[in-house]
Parts: structure tokens; C-alpha cells; sequence
């Protein structure tokens, strides 16, 4: 089989492995430091929201070291990938030896550090994994992403499932993830190839870029509401569905939906371009999150469905907007680093945006984690912010693509 001769799945292990340390963490950090240790959430966003700014600085380096590596590359990823799984147990399983609140931006910036070296190197060693086809890019995001969103997957379930099975959920799932971030590292170690045939591009080459720019533009812009409702999604399922016990199996569908649709997302892309087909993804994806404004306390089926669907629309996401992005960088950084180190900080940023904003503003409605007798404003912030939002955000995103015309 193909696919086995390029050795694909071991990018679909790791990209699995890598999703992991991404989008769950932002899902549950703030509220499990928020339930544990009484951390404000007006205070844990304020940190994220710097720990993003600080890598506005650190992943455009992280891209010029990674395109500068050459016999040091596979040892400095492996290096990489330990502190990785250090810092998930130090995040989830260790008690926090100093001021939680220090402690979390310790632990998370070790994780989100090594979380974006690695993502660097990994998506710009599938530029040149890729090759010149017209297929190759979308053929491997199709195997990348599906890995992604079914570790997305499995990380968003692990803690509430491993709930009244272990004695510590949330330890059991970060030596379970510093275990198999061991694996996947190994599976990828032949893939770590410095290229010395190749001069390191510059950040300003990608700025001017026309093409390059109107990408990152556009993801910046698109990837904005899946921040917002990955923020949120807790605390709307727990105080406004008021279906506690409920997260991991509507997480599940939604990353579940995002993994299966995401190969189908690649098959029509190569029949009828990926422009058109993410167009249809985005529209449907307005769609479910204007439903949702609609949904009362006890409406778990109704919001099953829309996981289902909304799922689905970031699959397309998912798969054909990196895919685009890296068919460019092909043509005009071939390396790859500096370029992702961009896209990287863009879609970090659009969480740490959602962190700042959404969580203090929840909070002054008088929102409180945990709390059962929330005020109908509370409610009324956190529906808006949830569902609303990401809508507006989203018809933003669709008049810039169909505004975008993107070079072939």
C-alpha cells in the first residue's frame, strides 16, 4: 500500500499526539485550575492571553531555528517532544508546589513551548513530504488531520471518561499522553530530515507574499469561533444545557464528526477545489451555531446533532486551509519553518483572544464556575458568547474567502 511505503501513518500518530496538547488543554486547563485551586477566570485568561503574546516573539524564531537544523534536527525533536510530556504531567498530574496560578503558566508554557517547536517542524517537514503533485497536499492533510482530530478526539473524552474508574482522572490521562507521546516520537524519528539544499527562507518573503498573506488572514479570521466555543464549551453544556456528566460524549461527537468528515472534505476538494468546497463547510457551520441561540436547559439531543454537524464543518476546516497554506509554502519557502511559525502563531492567538475577552466578560455578568443559582444574565452572557459570536465571526470569514481570489 501506498500510503504505508510513505510512511503516512506515522504522521497521523504523531499529528494525534500533537492535537492532544492543543485544543483540549485549552478546553479544560482553565476550569479544572478554576474548580481545583480557585484560580479567576479573569485571571487565567489574562495569563494566556500573555503567554500568546510572548509567542508573537518565540514561534517565528521557533521557524527560523527549525529551518536551520541539520544533523542535530531528529535529537533536538525528541528533546522536544520530552519536554512535551514533562510538562502535561507537571500541568494535570503534580500538585502544584508554589502558587497554582504560577505554577499553571510554568507547566503551560513548557507544554505550549515544545507544542509549537514541534508543530513547526511537523507541518514543514510535510511540505516537503508532500512533493511537487497536485494532490500531495491534500492527500497528506487528509492523513495528518484525521489523526489530529481523532487525538483532538480522544483527549477531549479521556478525562471525563477515566471520571469514577481512577482515583485522579486528569493524572491517569497526562501519564497516559507523556506514554504515547514516547511512540509517536519514534514512529516519526526517520522523517526528521535537515535539508542543507535549501536556503532558509526569510519572514518578510512570506509577509509579501499576496497569497501567503490573504491565508493567514483568513485563518486568523476563521479559526476565531472554534476558539470561542472550545473557551466556552464546558461551561455551556454544565450552566446553560444543564447536562453535567454529558461533556465527553458531546465532545466526542463533535471531534468524532471532525475526524470521519475530514477524508470526505479531501475527496471533494480534489474533485471540485478546496475554495468552493470550504465555502459550503462555513455556511453550514453559521448554520449550527445560529441554532444553538435557540436551545433551552435540557436540550441535549438537539445540541448532539448540532456537535455533529458543527464537528463536521471543522473537519473541512481542518484539512483544506493547512493543505492550501502548504501548497504555498512549497512554492515560495520551501522549508517550510519560517512559514508555519506564522500560521502556528495565528491560530495559538485566536485562543489566547478567545481566553482574554470571552472569560472576563462571562465573569462580570456574574458567571461562576460550578455554581448552580446563576443569575439570568450570566446565562444570557455565556448563550451569546457561545453561539452568537462565532456566528458573526464565522459570515466574516466567508465574505473574505469570497472576496479572496487565491492563486491556483
Amino acid at each position: 500500500m501506498k500510503a504505508l511505503q510513505d510512511r503516512l501513518p506515522a504522521y497521523t500518530v504523531f499529528a494525534a499526539v500533537l492535537s492532544g496538547a492543543g485544543l483540549p488543554i485549552y478546553i479544560y486547563a482553565p476550569k479544572y485550575y478554576a474548580d481545583t485551586f480557585g484560580v479567576s477566570l479573569t485571571t487565567l485568561g489574562t495569563l494566556l492571553f500573555a503567554m500568546r503574546l510572548f509567542d508573537m516573539i518565540q514561534d517565528p524564531v521557533l521557524g527560523w531555528i527549525s529551518e536551520r537544523l541539520t544533523r542535530a534536527k531528529k535529537i533536538t525533536i525528541t528533546l522536544a517532544a520530552l519536554v512535551m510530556a514533562l510538562s502535561m504531567i507537571g500541568l494535570f498530574a503534580v500538585a502544584p508546589p508554589i502558587n497554582p496560578l504560577w505554577w499553571f503558566g510554568i507547566t503551560i508554557t513548557g507544554l505550549f513551548t515544545a507544542f509549537s517547536f514541534l508543530t513547526i517542524n511537523f507541518y514543514a517537514q510535510g511540505v516537503n513530504k508532500a512533493g511537487d503533485g497536485p494532490e500531495g497536499h491534500v492527500r497528506l492533510a487528509a492523513w495528518r488531520e484525521s489523526g489530529a482530530l481523532t487525538g483532538v478526539c480522544i483527549a477531549a473524552v479521556m478525562p471525563t471518561v477515566l471520571i469514577g474508574v481512577v482515583a485522579d482522572p486528569f493524572a491517569a490521562f497526562a501519564y497516559g499522553f507523556a506514554a504515547l507521546t514516547v511512540i509517536a516520537a519514534s514512529f516519526m524519528w526517520p522523517e526528521w530530515k535537515g535539508r542543507v539544499d535549501q536556503e532558509p527562507s526569510q519572514i518578510s518573503t512570506i509577509i509579501r507574499d499576496n497569497t501567503a498573506r490573504k491565508l493567514l488572514i483568513l485563518a486568523l479570521v476563521n479559526a476565531t469561533p472554534l476558539a470561542v466555543s472550545s473557551t466556552l464549551f464546558l461551561f455551556y453544556v454544565e450552566s446553560k444545557l444543564r447536562a453535567e456528566g454529558w461533556e465527553g460524549a458531546l465532545l466526542v461527537l463533535f471531534f468524532l464528526a471532525a475526524a470521519i468528515s475530514s477524508p470526505i472534505w479531501s475527496a471533494l476538494a480534489r474533485r471540485f477545489g478546496a475554495r468552493p468546497v470550504l465555502i459550503c463547510a462555513m455556511i453550514l457551520a453559521v448554520a449550527s451555531f445560529a441554532y444553538t441561540l435557540t436551545l433551552s436547559p435540557g436540550d441535549v439531543i438537539p445540541f448532539a446533532i448540532i456537535c455533529v454537524l458543527s464537528g463536521a464543518t471543522i473537519g473541512a476546516d481542518l484539512t483544506l486551509l493547512p493543505a492550501m497554506f502548504a501548497k504555498r509554502m512549497a512554492a515560495i519557502s520551501p522549508l517550510g519553518g519560517q512559514g508555519f511559525g506564522l500560521w502556528n502563531l495565528v491560530n495559538k492567538f485566536t485562543l489566547a483572544f478567545a481566553a482574554v475577552v470571552l472569560l472576563p466578560l462571562l465573569e462580570r455578568s456574574g458567571f461562576q464556575a460550578g455554581a448552580t443559582d446563576l443569575p439570568a444574565e450570566a446565562i444570557a452572557m455565556l448563550t451569546v458568547l457561545y453561539a452568537l459570536v462565532p456566528s458573526l465571526l464565522k459570515l466574516v470569514a466567508i465574505g473574505l474567502l469570497i472576496a479572496t481570489k487565491l492563486e491556483d
